[in-house]
């Protein structure tokens, strides 16, 4: 079978899968996204409780495999009462992980602002959380994004691992493709190219985008 007729007869199922695994990855991305700034802003919190909470969480999810997490999450969690669907199970993984290491990334950004910003906030006598959302995160945001892309790359590659839980995501069509027909290179050679488009000219534009607007917002561009 050409690879045309190939993708004639299994393009759908590869464009359902594709979009199953859009949905996941942006799905994981909020995750992430809430967890790295709660988890980095509590890495650096005043408060002991908040701050052990948060070096417990980007410890342990960093530490430790993102399948193992996915497994515990789905199979390990429904025996203590806290049964996911497997959709959910999927992106939560997934955003978990990714906000662990998202949240030093935030970390890091935070206290490579200059000490100077920190000063002249506070000698206009700005509230400490008025500071942190108008002078301090502004300028984090902007040095976070360039690590934050190649990030989400990696997320969108880690969402394939929920295929192994029986979402139907993009890997999840091309395995049960090449069960059926025994077509390994067409059908992950599908799944490889498609993985490929989306962390090329999908991701990696669309953070190059929001890193332009944040230089302009601050002044930089």
């Amino acid at each position: 079978m050409s690879f045309l007729d190939f993708l004639d007869e299994y393009g759908l199922s590869f464009a359902h899968g594709t979009f199953v695994t859009c949905v996941q990855f942006v799905l994981a991305v909020a995750v992430a996204v809430v967890m790295a700034l709660l988890a980095g802003l509590g890495k650096i919190s005043r408060n002991w409780g908040i701050r052990t909470a948060s070096v417990i969480y980007i410890e342990l999810f960093r530490g430790t495999s993102l399948l193992v997490q996915l497994y515990w999450i789905f199979y390990v969690l429904p025996l203590f009462g806290g049964t996911l669907e497997k959709f959910t199970a999927g992106f939560l993984s997934v955003g978990l992980n990714c906000g662990a290491y998202g949240a030093e990334l935030v970390r890091g950004a935070i206290q490579s602002v200059s000490r100077g910003q920190w000063e002249a906030a506070t000698a206009i006598n700005m509230s400490a959380a008025k500071r942190m959302r108008r002078i301090i995160l502004p300028q984090a945001l902007a040095l976070m994004l360039p690590p934050w892309g190649n990030l989400l790359i990696e997320l969108l590659k880690g969402t394939a691992l929920v295929s192994l839980i029986a979402v139907t995501d993009l890997m999840f069509v091309a395995r049960q493709i090449n069960a059926s027909t025994y077509l390994s290179a067409q059908a992950f050679g599908t799944a490889l190219i498609l993985y490929y488009v989306l962390a090329r000219f999908v991701v990696t534009p669309v953070v190059a985008r929001i890193e332009n607007l944040v230089a302009r917002r601050l002044g930089r561009a």
